[in-house]
């Protein structure tokens, strides 16, 4: 059945994101209708309003959310209605060479559905009736939307969907840069380059992975005294500093893995460059397609340095979700203290506001719309 539903709108890059009133379709073979509770606000979705991910508009934004399941499709056997899910970006066929080694996030098909469904097509209108893109596949920043099931993460109904909501994207991001791209070691030293909501679960992750030092990198003195609630050993303010490499490696000799969470070039670089030998820098922030990184490619061989990527936090979203929510449930994760606030839909463009600001370690959309 069609639904009405409160949506975030990009409808033209470079400008304010708008609330309309959309129809969500009802589910086709092989997807689920769901009523999102609570949806994150996160860089990417701002870097498609601006046209650095470049979607193109009219889009219903949205990546990172969880809500419940009010219908499901023909074919759908692993959901039902009132199952708790996630969303995930990440579209995987099942069948080309990178899914079948279990590297769903590079799936070479996934191009496919980058702003509609798998099928090409998208069950979204706008007031006039006319098609509206939807991010990653999700255009989950609304009060209903429907995705295909490999789309969907099911998930423990105990959690609190804000929190759910964030392992979709900037928790995965962040700690699978550690857990599952780097592998970091115990009693490893390592630096975050970039204190936002996926810098911070790289700095937790790095605790939880048993790191002896961590040093956060930022600009912002607000970021930085969240990093060490997160766990931090050290900070350093790049504004304080002539190099903030050279600050790193002052203070550690040189860390074992740098991870990367802003998406430029000289970020990158001075990731890199805080390395000591042998040392692994993971970049994990999205660039501008433009931008570019250089280094010293001596260094490379002689020190033994890796240089590598990493996306979704190399997920598997099906296994990767529900393990790191088990983590959340035994006191081994904070999400709780990720949700610096929430907002009604009808304050999306503030929430966007407030996160270019960095006042936010996470800003939250929740929706009250009652299941129907």
């Amino acid at each position: 059945m069609d639904r009405q539903a409160k949506a975030v709108v990009c409808r033209e890059w470079g400008q304010p994101v708008q609330v309309e009133t959309i129809t969500v379709g009802g589910p086709k073979r092989d997807e689920i209708t769901i009523k999102i509770a609570a949806c994150g606000v996160c860089h990417s979705d701002l870097s498609a309003t601006t046209g650095k991910i470049p979607y193109p508009p009219p889009l219903v934004l949205g990546h990172e959310a969880a809500g419940v399941v009010v219908e499901v499709g023909e074919g759908v056997t692993d959901f039902k209605e009132g199952d708790h899910v996630v969303s995930s970006f990440i579209s995987m066929c099942g069948k080309c060479r990178q899914c079948v080694r279990g590297r769903p996030v590079l799936c070479e098909n996934a191009r496919k559905a980058m702003f509609n469904l798998p099928d090409g097509t998208v069950r979204t209108r706008d007031a006039s009736g006319e098609p509206l893109n939807v991010f990653g596949a999700c255009g989950v920043m609304a009060e209903f939307a429907t995705l295909h099931v490999d789309n969907c993460v099911k998930v423990d109904d105990t959690v609190p969907m804000q929190n759910a909501a964030l392992v979709s994207c900037a928790v995965m991001t962040g700690v699978g840069a550690v857990f599952n791209t780097a592998r970091l070691e115990p009693g490893s030293r390592a630096a975050v380059f970039g204190i936002g909501g996926v810098g911070l679960n790289a700095i937790q992750g790095c605790v939880t992975a048993g790191a002896e030092m961590i040093v956060a990198v930022d600009n912002n003195p607000r970021k930085l005294e969240m990093a060490k609630e997160f766990g931090a050993t050290h900070t350093v303010n790049i504004n304080e500093v002539e190099d903030a490499a050279k600050a790193v490696k002052k203070l550690t000799g040189g860390v074992d893995y740098a991870f990367e969470c802003v998406g430029a070039g000289p970020v990158v670089e001075q990731a890199y460059k805080s390395l000591g030998r042998g040392g692994t820098a993971v970049v994990v922030g999205v660039a501008d397609p433009k931008d570019k990184t250089s280094l010293t490619t001596l260094s490379l061989p002689a020190d033994e340095r890796t240089l590598k990527g990493s996306w979704l936090g190399s997920a598997r979203p099906q296994h990767d979700f529900p393990r790191i929510l088990g983590l959340y449930k035994a006191g081994k994760l904070k999400l709780d203290e990720l949700v610096t606030r929430t907002y009604p839909i009808e304050e999306a463009a503030q929430a966007f506001d407030d996160m270019v600001a960095g006042k936010n370690a996470r800003g939250v959309i929740v929706f009250e719309t009652p299941v129907a």
